[in-house]
Protein backbone atom coordinates (compact mmCIF):
# COMPACT_ATOMS: atom_id res chain seq x y z
CA UNK A 1 0.00 0.00 0.00
CA UNK A 2 2.89 2.28 1.56
CA UNK A 3 4.74 1.28 -2.32
CA UNK A 4 1.40 2.39 -4.37
CA UNK A 5 0.94 5.80 -2.54
CA UNK A 6 4.94 6.94 -3.08
CA UNK A 7 4.44 6.05 -6.54
CA UNK A 8 1.39 7.73 -7.14
CA UNK A 9 3.21 10.88 -5.43
CA UNK A 10 6.13 10.78 -7.89
CA UNK A 11 3.74 10.41 -10.63
CA UNK A 12 1.74 13.43 -9.31
CA UNK A 13 5.17 15.10 -8.70
CA UNK A 14 6.43 14.78 -12.29
CA UNK A 15 3.10 15.55 -13.88
CA UNK A 16 3.06 19.11 -12.00
CA UNK A 17 6.67 19.69 -13.13
CA UNK A 18 6.57 18.73 -16.62
CA UNK A 19 3.71 21.37 -16.61
CA UNK A 20 5.41 24.11 -15.37
CA UNK A 21 9.03 23.48 -17.03
CA UNK A 22 6.98 23.61 -19.96
CA UNK A 23 5.35 26.59 -19.85
CA UNK A 24 9.42 27.71 -19.41
CA UNK A 25 10.35 26.24 -21.95
CA UNK A 26 7.20 27.19 -24.37
CA UNK A 27 7.61 30.77 -23.05
CA UNK A 28 11.22 31.12 -24.13
CA UNK A 29 10.92 29.72 -27.36
CA UNK A 30 8.02 31.64 -28.01
CA UNK A 31 9.65 34.82 -27.27
CA UNK A 32 12.57 34.07 -29.62
CA UNK A 33 15.09 34.22 -26.59
CA UNK A 34 15.88 30.66 -27.04
CA UNK A 35 16.09 28.58 -30.52
CA UNK A 36 16.36 25.45 -28.82
CA UNK A 37 17.58 23.38 -25.78
CA UNK A 38 17.41 19.82 -23.95
CA UNK A 39 15.79 20.28 -20.61
CA UNK A 40 16.74 17.00 -17.64
CA UNK A 41 15.54 16.69 -14.57
CA UNK A 42 16.25 13.72 -11.79
CA UNK A 43 15.13 12.99 -8.57
CA UNK A 44 16.71 10.85 -6.48
CA UNK A 45 18.47 9.16 -9.33
CA UNK A 46 15.29 8.39 -11.82
CA UNK A 47 14.71 10.69 -14.83
CA UNK A 48 11.34 12.62 -13.88
CA UNK A 49 11.36 15.40 -16.91
CA UNK A 50 12.83 14.92 -20.58
CA UNK A 51 12.32 17.44 -23.40
CA UNK A 52 14.00 18.08 -26.26
CA UNK A 53 12.62 21.56 -27.87
CA UNK A 54 12.96 23.85 -30.83
CA UNK A 55 15.51 23.32 -33.20
CA UNK A 56 18.90 22.14 -33.47
CA UNK A 57 19.60 24.28 -36.58
CA UNK A 58 16.06 26.82 -37.67
CA UNK A 59 17.68 27.89 -41.31
CA UNK A 60 17.51 24.06 -41.51
CA UNK A 61 14.04 23.76 -39.91
CA UNK A 62 16.27 20.54 -38.10
CA UNK A 63 14.40 19.77 -34.75
CA UNK A 64 16.18 19.57 -31.58
CA UNK A 65 16.56 15.75 -30.26
CA UNK A 66 17.63 14.32 -26.98
CA UNK A 67 21.14 13.24 -28.23
CA UNK A 68 21.64 16.41 -30.03
CA UNK A 69 25.44 17.29 -29.45
CA UNK A 70 26.60 20.65 -27.78
CA UNK A 71 29.93 22.74 -27.87
CA UNK A 72 29.81 22.35 -23.85
CA UNK A 73 32.12 25.12 -23.31
CA UNK A 74 32.39 25.71 -19.54
CA UNK A 75 30.64 22.41 -18.56
CA UNK A 76 33.51 20.92 -19.52
CA UNK A 77 35.34 21.82 -16.24
CA UNK A 78 33.23 19.62 -13.96
CA UNK A 79 34.03 16.51 -16.54
CA UNK A 80 37.73 17.30 -16.14
CA UNK A 81 38.03 18.57 -12.20
CA UNK A 82 36.45 15.03 -12.23
CA UNK A 83 39.31 13.40 -13.71
CA UNK A 84 41.60 15.26 -11.38
CA UNK A 85 40.12 14.16 -8.75
CA UNK A 86 39.75 10.05 -9.75
CA UNK A 87 43.60 10.91 -9.18
CA UNK A 88 43.27 12.24 -6.26
CA UNK A 89 41.20 9.03 -5.47
CA UNK A 90 43.95 6.78 -6.98
CA UNK A 91 46.67 9.12 -4.55
CA UNK A 92 48.38 9.71 -8.01
CA UNK A 93 47.60 13.25 -7.36
CA UNK A 94 47.20 15.38 -4.64
CA UNK A 95 44.87 18.62 -3.93
CA UNK A 96 47.47 20.37 -1.79
CA UNK A 97 50.41 19.25 -4.58
CA UNK A 98 52.11 21.95 -5.98
CA UNK A 99 51.57 22.31 -9.90
CA UNK A 100 55.34 22.91 -10.55
CA UNK A 101 55.87 19.68 -8.71
CA UNK A 102 53.86 18.29 -12.10
CA UNK A 103 54.61 21.32 -14.73
CA UNK A 104 58.02 22.68 -13.27
CA UNK A 105 58.09 24.89 -17.10
CA UNK A 106 54.87 26.74 -15.50
CA UNK A 107 56.23 29.41 -13.31
CA UNK A 108 54.03 32.14 -13.77
CA UNK A 109 55.16 35.08 -11.26
CA UNK A 110 53.19 37.24 -8.65
CA UNK A 111 52.06 40.66 -9.14
CA UNK A 112 55.04 42.17 -7.45
CA UNK A 113 57.10 40.03 -9.85
CA UNK A 114 58.13 37.51 -6.73
CA UNK A 115 58.15 33.80 -7.23
CA UNK A 116 54.36 32.43 -6.42
CA UNK A 117 53.37 28.75 -5.40
CA UNK A 118 49.97 27.37 -6.98
CA UNK A 119 48.39 24.42 -5.43
CA UNK A 120 46.17 21.72 -7.94
CA UNK A 121 43.38 22.96 -5.29
CA UNK A 122 43.71 26.85 -5.97
CA UNK A 123 43.49 25.75 -9.89
CA UNK A 124 40.08 23.59 -9.00
CA UNK A 125 38.86 26.65 -7.01
CA UNK A 126 40.21 29.52 -9.23
CA UNK A 127 41.94 31.13 -6.77
CA UNK A 128 45.58 30.60 -8.08
CA UNK A 129 45.51 34.60 -9.70
CA UNK A 130 45.26 33.50 -13.43
CA UNK A 131 42.37 35.15 -15.20
CA UNK A 132 40.74 35.04 -18.93
CA UNK A 133 40.98 37.00 -21.59
CA UNK A 134 37.66 37.20 -22.48
CA UNK A 135 36.87 38.80 -18.96
CA UNK A 136 39.63 41.74 -19.65
CA UNK A 137 38.13 45.29 -20.50
CA UNK A 138 39.41 45.71 -24.13
CA UNK A 139 42.08 43.79 -26.29
CA UNK A 140 45.06 45.48 -24.85
CA UNK A 141 45.06 43.48 -21.85
CA UNK A 142 47.99 41.30 -20.55
CA UNK A 143 46.12 38.14 -21.93
CA UNK A 144 45.22 39.71 -25.63
CA UNK A 145 48.51 40.75 -25.66
CA UNK A 146 50.43 37.79 -25.03
CA UNK A 147 48.15 35.87 -27.50
CA UNK A 148 46.49 33.63 -24.84
CA UNK A 149 43.31 31.41 -26.04
CA UNK A 150 40.93 30.90 -23.73
CA UNK A 151 39.94 27.64 -26.14
CA UNK A 152 36.82 28.60 -27.97
CA UNK A 153 38.60 29.82 -30.81
CA UNK A 154 40.74 28.19 -33.66
CA UNK A 155 44.13 29.70 -32.77
CA UNK A 156 46.16 27.07 -34.00
CA UNK A 157 48.71 27.16 -30.50
CA UNK A 158 49.61 24.25 -28.64
CA UNK A 159 48.62 23.78 -24.70
CA UNK A 160 52.15 23.59 -24.16
CA UNK A 161 52.37 26.98 -26.06
CA UNK A 162 49.81 28.46 -24.46
CA UNK A 163 50.66 27.76 -20.78
CA UNK A 164 53.76 29.43 -21.45
CA UNK A 165 51.91 32.42 -22.63
CA UNK A 166 49.64 32.68 -19.45
CA UNK A 167 52.65 31.93 -17.54
CA UNK A 168 54.23 35.41 -18.45
CA UNK A 169 51.55 37.20 -17.68
CA UNK A 170 51.85 38.45 -13.68
CA UNK A 171 49.37 36.60 -11.76
CA UNK A 172 46.19 39.32 -10.52
CA UNK A 173 47.00 38.35 -7.03
CA UNK A 174 49.11 36.00 -5.02
CA UNK A 175 47.54 32.61 -4.70
CA UNK A 176 45.06 32.16 -2.60
CA UNK A 177 44.31 35.63 -1.67
CA UNK A 178 41.16 36.43 -4.00
CA UNK A 179 38.58 34.76 -6.42
CA UNK A 180 38.55 35.36 -10.26
CA UNK A 181 37.00 33.33 -13.02
CA UNK A 182 40.27 31.53 -15.45
CA UNK A 183 42.30 29.13 -17.05
CA UNK A 184 42.97 27.36 -14.12
CA UNK A 185 41.11 23.99 -15.71
CA UNK A 186 42.92 24.43 -18.90
CA UNK A 187 46.38 24.64 -16.52
CA UNK A 188 44.78 21.66 -14.50
CA UNK A 189 44.41 19.86 -17.86
CA UNK A 190 48.30 19.54 -18.53
CA UNK A 191 48.77 18.77 -15.24
CA UNK A 192 46.59 15.53 -16.15
CA UNK A 193 48.60 14.68 -19.15
CA UNK A 194 51.93 14.51 -16.63
CA UNK A 195 50.67 12.27 -14.19
CA UNK A 196 48.81 10.05 -16.57
CA UNK A 197 51.45 10.25 -19.29
CA UNK A 198 48.45 10.41 -22.04
CA UNK A 199 46.70 13.47 -23.82
CA UNK A 200 44.18 14.81 -22.12
CA UNK A 201 41.63 13.45 -24.58
CA UNK A 202 42.55 9.69 -23.74
CA UNK A 203 43.01 10.69 -19.64
CA UNK A 204 39.68 12.19 -19.84
CA UNK A 205 38.19 8.90 -21.51
CA UNK A 206 39.85 6.37 -19.04
CA UNK A 207 38.87 8.23 -15.77
CA UNK A 208 35.87 9.36 -16.74
CA UNK A 209 33.63 9.05 -19.21
CA UNK A 210 34.57 5.18 -20.24
CA UNK A 211 33.83 4.01 -16.96
CA UNK A 212 30.21 6.24 -17.27
CA UNK A 213 29.22 5.65 -20.58
CA UNK A 214 29.15 8.79 -21.86
CA UNK A 215 29.93 7.57 -25.27
CA UNK A 216 29.01 10.66 -27.04
CA UNK A 217 31.39 13.12 -25.04
CA UNK A 218 35.12 13.97 -26.51
CA UNK A 219 37.24 16.87 -27.29
CA UNK A 220 35.95 16.96 -30.55
CA UNK A 221 32.31 16.51 -31.91
CA UNK A 222 31.99 12.41 -32.89
CA UNK A 223 29.28 13.13 -35.14
CA UNK A 224 28.93 16.25 -37.04
CA UNK A 225 25.63 15.79 -38.21
CA UNK A 226 24.04 15.80 -34.68
CA UNK A 227 26.24 19.00 -33.62
CA UNK A 228 23.77 21.69 -33.14
CA UNK A 229 24.21 24.87 -34.30
CA UNK A 230 24.96 28.04 -32.42
CA UNK A 231 22.86 31.21 -31.98
CA UNK A 232 23.81 35.05 -30.43
CA UNK A 233 20.51 36.44 -28.86
CA UNK A 234 19.68 39.43 -31.03
CA UNK A 235 16.79 41.94 -31.53
CA UNK A 236 14.04 40.59 -33.06
CA UNK A 237 15.49 36.73 -32.35
CA UNK A 238 18.85 34.99 -32.11
CA UNK A 239 21.01 35.23 -34.79
CA UNK A 240 23.41 32.49 -36.36
CA UNK A 241 26.62 32.82 -34.81
CA UNK A 242 29.14 33.63 -37.47
CA UNK A 243 32.33 31.68 -38.18
CA UNK A 244 34.86 34.30 -35.80
CA UNK A 245 32.21 35.98 -33.43
CA UNK A 246 32.99 37.72 -30.78
CA UNK A 247 30.54 38.56 -28.09
CA UNK A 248 30.44 40.22 -24.34
CA UNK A 249 28.96 38.03 -21.73
CA UNK A 250 28.54 41.60 -19.53
CA UNK A 251 29.56 45.32 -20.04
CA UNK A 252 33.07 46.08 -19.36
CA UNK A 253 34.15 43.03 -21.00
CA UNK A 254 35.59 42.25 -24.07
CA UNK A 255 33.95 38.98 -24.70
CA UNK A 256 35.05 35.89 -26.12
CA UNK A 257 36.28 34.98 -29.14
CA UNK A 258 33.73 32.15 -30.66
CA UNK A 259 34.91 30.03 -33.52
CA UNK A 260 32.13 27.23 -33.48
CA UNK A 261 34.65 25.02 -36.39
CA UNK A 262 36.76 24.14 -32.92
CA UNK A 263 34.20 21.46 -32.28
CA UNK A 264 35.16 19.57 -35.37
CA UNK A 265 39.16 20.87 -35.66
CA UNK A 266 40.94 17.49 -34.23
CA UNK A 267 44.04 19.52 -33.88
CA UNK A 268 43.11 22.35 -32.01
CA UNK A 269 44.36 22.46 -28.34
CA UNK A 270 42.83 20.23 -25.57
CA UNK A 271 41.11 22.76 -23.52
CA UNK A 272 40.41 21.27 -20.10
CA UNK A 273 37.89 24.66 -19.20
CA UNK A 274 36.07 24.63 -22.42
CA UNK A 275 36.97 22.43 -25.21
CA UNK A 276 34.26 19.61 -25.22
CA UNK A 277 31.30 18.41 -26.99
CA UNK A 278 28.83 16.05 -25.20
CA UNK A 279 25.02 15.86 -25.00
CA UNK A 280 22.59 16.23 -22.26
CA UNK A 281 22.00 12.74 -21.29
CA UNK A 282 26.24 12.32 -20.43
CA UNK A 283 26.34 15.56 -18.56
CA UNK A 284 23.47 14.27 -16.40
CA UNK A 285 25.07 11.08 -16.34
CA UNK A 286 28.25 12.46 -14.51
CA UNK A 287 26.27 15.12 -12.25
CA UNK A 288 23.97 12.15 -10.76
CA UNK A 289 26.72 9.66 -10.45
CA UNK A 290 28.41 12.61 -7.97
CA UNK A 291 25.10 13.39 -6.39
CA UNK A 292 24.69 9.51 -5.53
CA UNK A 293 27.96 9.43 -3.80
CA UNK A 294 30.41 9.40 -6.64
CA UNK A 295 30.67 5.05 -7.33
CA UNK A 296 32.31 3.86 -9.40
CA UNK A 297 34.74 6.80 -10.17
CA UNK A 298 35.07 8.35 -6.60
CA UNK A 299 34.23 7.41 -2.73
CA UNK A 300 31.73 9.79 -1.29
CA UNK A 301 34.49 11.80 0.84
CA UNK A 302 36.00 12.78 -2.27
CA UNK A 303 32.46 13.91 -3.53
CA UNK A 304 31.67 15.63 -0.47
CA UNK A 305 35.15 17.87 -0.59
CA UNK A 306 34.42 18.19 -4.21
CA UNK A 307 30.61 19.95 -2.83
CA UNK A 308 32.01 21.90 0.19
CA UNK A 309 32.61 25.73 -0.32
CA UNK A 310 36.31 26.15 -0.32
CA UNK A 311 36.50 29.88 -0.63
CA UNK A 312 34.47 31.15 2.32
CA UNK A 313 33.30 34.52 1.09
CA UNK A 314 35.06 34.88 -2.05
CA UNK A 315 33.59 33.36 -5.48
CA UNK A 316 31.83 34.63 -8.84
CA UNK A 317 31.19 38.85 -7.88
CA UNK A 318 27.83 38.55 -10.28
CA UNK A 319 26.67 35.76 -8.06
CA UNK A 320 25.70 36.99 -4.33
CA UNK A 321 25.96 34.02 -1.94
CA UNK A 322 27.62 31.63 -3.97
CA UNK A 323 30.99 30.28 -3.02
CA UNK A 324 33.30 27.66 -5.09
CA UNK A 325 34.27 24.05 -4.37
CA UNK A 326 36.20 21.71 -6.34
CA UNK A 327 35.39 22.23 -10.20
CA UNK A 328 32.10 24.74 -9.64
CA UNK A 329 30.07 27.18 -7.56
CA UNK A 330 28.79 26.12 -4.05
CA UNK A 331 25.58 27.69 -2.82
CA UNK A 332 26.43 29.20 1.19
CA UNK A 333 23.69 31.55 1.31
CA UNK A 334 20.27 31.22 -0.04
CA UNK A 335 18.57 34.27 0.94
CA UNK A 336 21.79 36.00 -0.46
CA UNK A 337 21.41 34.53 -3.57
CA UNK A 338 17.22 34.74 -3.42
CA UNK A 339 17.15 30.79 -4.49
CA UNK A 340 14.73 28.86 -3.20
CA UNK A 341 17.85 26.02 -3.82
CA UNK A 342 19.06 23.84 -0.70
CA UNK A 343 22.16 25.51 1.02
CA UNK A 344 25.41 23.35 -0.43
CA UNK A 345 23.98 23.08 -4.04
CA UNK A 346 25.78 23.26 -6.52
CA UNK A 347 25.62 25.28 -10.09
CA UNK A 348 27.42 26.12 -13.20
CA UNK A 349 26.97 26.92 -16.91
CA UNK A 350 28.77 27.24 -20.39
CA UNK A 351 29.01 30.18 -22.81
CA UNK A 352 27.43 28.51 -25.35
CA UNK A 353 24.27 28.79 -23.86
CA UNK A 354 23.96 26.09 -20.81
CA UNK A 355 23.29 26.13 -17.64
CA UNK A 356 22.97 23.12 -14.78
CA UNK A 357 22.49 22.77 -10.94
CA UNK A 358 22.84 19.68 -8.35
CA UNK A 359 20.82 20.00 -5.30
CA UNK A 360 22.07 16.49 -3.03
CA UNK A 361 19.63 17.63 -0.19
CA UNK A 362 16.88 17.08 -2.30
CA UNK A 363 18.18 14.09 -4.15
CA UNK A 364 17.89 16.34 -7.83
CA UNK A 365 20.18 16.94 -10.64
CA UNK A 366 18.97 19.27 -13.41
CA UNK A 367 20.39 19.59 -16.96
CA UNK A 368 19.56 22.35 -19.81
CA UNK A 369 21.78 22.60 -22.85
CA UNK A 370 20.58 24.87 -25.38
CA UNK A 371 22.11 26.40 -28.48
CA UNK A 372 21.48 30.32 -27.20
CA UNK A 373 24.09 32.00 -25.56
CA UNK A 374 23.93 33.86 -23.50
CA UNK A 375 20.05 33.32 -22.48
CA UNK A 376 20.73 29.80 -21.78
CA UNK A 377 23.35 30.37 -19.61
CA UNK A 378 22.54 33.50 -17.56
CA UNK A 379 19.35 34.92 -18.51
CA UNK A 380 16.03 35.14 -17.49
CA UNK A 381 15.39 31.79 -18.65
CA UNK A 382 17.25 30.04 -16.33
CA UNK A 383 16.50 31.36 -13.48
CA UNK A 384 12.29 30.66 -14.73
CA UNK A 385 13.59 27.08 -14.93
CA UNK A 386 15.26 26.60 -11.27
CA UNK A 387 11.76 28.16 -9.86
CA UNK A 388 10.32 25.70 -12.07
CA UNK A 389 12.20 23.10 -11.21
CA UNK A 390 10.96 23.40 -7.12
CA UNK A 391 7.39 24.75 -8.05
CA UNK A 392 8.26 28.45 -6.55
CA UNK A 393 4.54 29.48 -6.62
CA UNK A 394 2.84 26.34 -6.75
CA UNK A 395 3.23 22.65 -5.26
CA UNK A 396 6.61 22.52 -3.50
CA UNK A 397 9.90 19.89 -4.56
CA UNK A 398 9.17 18.39 -1.46
CA UNK A 399 5.78 16.58 -2.33
CA UNK A 400 7.66 13.86 -4.40
CA UNK A 401 8.27 10.78 -2.18
CA UNK A 402 11.58 9.20 -2.41
CA UNK A 403 11.50 5.32 -3.71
Amino acid sequence: MQHAIEAVSRSSYSAALSSRVDAVLDAALASRRLVGGVVLVALHGETVYRRAAGLADRERAQPMRDDTLFRLASVSKPIVSTAAMVLVAQQRLGLDDIVARHLPEFTPRGPDGAAATITVRQLLTHTAGLGYRFLEADSHGPYALAGVSDGMDCSGVTLAENLRRIAGVPLLFAPGQSWTYSLAIDVLGAVIERVTGWPLERAVRELVTAPLAMHDTAFHALDEARLATPYVNDTPEPRRMRDQDRVTPFEGAVGIDFEPARALDRTAFLSGGAGMVGCADDVLRLLDTLRGGGAPLLPRALVDEMGRNQTGSMGPPDAPGYGFGLGFSVLRDPLAANSPESPGTWRWGGAYGHSWFVDRARGLSVVALTNTLYEGMSGAFVSALRDAVYGVGAAPLQTASRA
